[in-house]
């Protein structure tokens, strides 16, 4: 299991309207392409007209996806399912500093494997973390509710 760095784009760093733009035309040949098996063929804007790219289907929904957040000037990460991040960038990924990480992982809220002297942590498991946060504080959220209807301040 190796380090697996994504790629990111920056929030800004595509123009949203060219976002806009080749989203509503992946949209559209998606809609009238057929389900099948085959490929999906691109034209690049190259100049090459009679050059085409052929993606996988799953491949050109999920750029449509990626469209659609660069439109809305949204930045985007890709990652590998099995990526293994440093503590660093599991820290950026949750926005807290790295001590703050550290001592999530020295508590057990997130599991690591030591490389040498420098834990990692799966990406799996760092998205398994934040579902159980969100679910913490979504009940935390519905307790307080609660709490508020109880003493008549809602």
């Amino acid at each position: 299991m190796g380090t697996v760095v994504g790629r990111k784009i920056e929030p800004g760093a595509v123009d949203a309207k060219d976002a806009q733009r080749a989203l509503r035309r992946i949209n559209d040949y998606l809609s009238h392409a057929a389900r099948g098996d085959g490929g999906i063929r691109a034209h690049l804007e190259t100049g090459a007209a009679d050059e085409a790219l052929v993606l996988p289907r799953p491949v050109a929904e999920m750029f449509a996806s990626i469209l659609a957040a660069l439109a809305q000037g949204q930045g985007v990460q890709i990652l590998p399912v099995d990526a293994v991040l440093t503590t660093q960038q599991a820290a950026d990924m949750l926005s807290v500093s790295r001590p703050y990480l550290i001592g999530l992982l020295e508590s057990g809220e997130i599991p690591y494997t030591l490389v040498g002297r420098h834990r990692r942590i799966r990406f799996s498991d760092l998205r398994q973390y934040l579902r159980e946060d969100d679910v913490k504080r979504k009940d935390a959220a519905d307790e307080l509710m609660q709490l508020d209807q109880e003493l008549g301040l809602l």
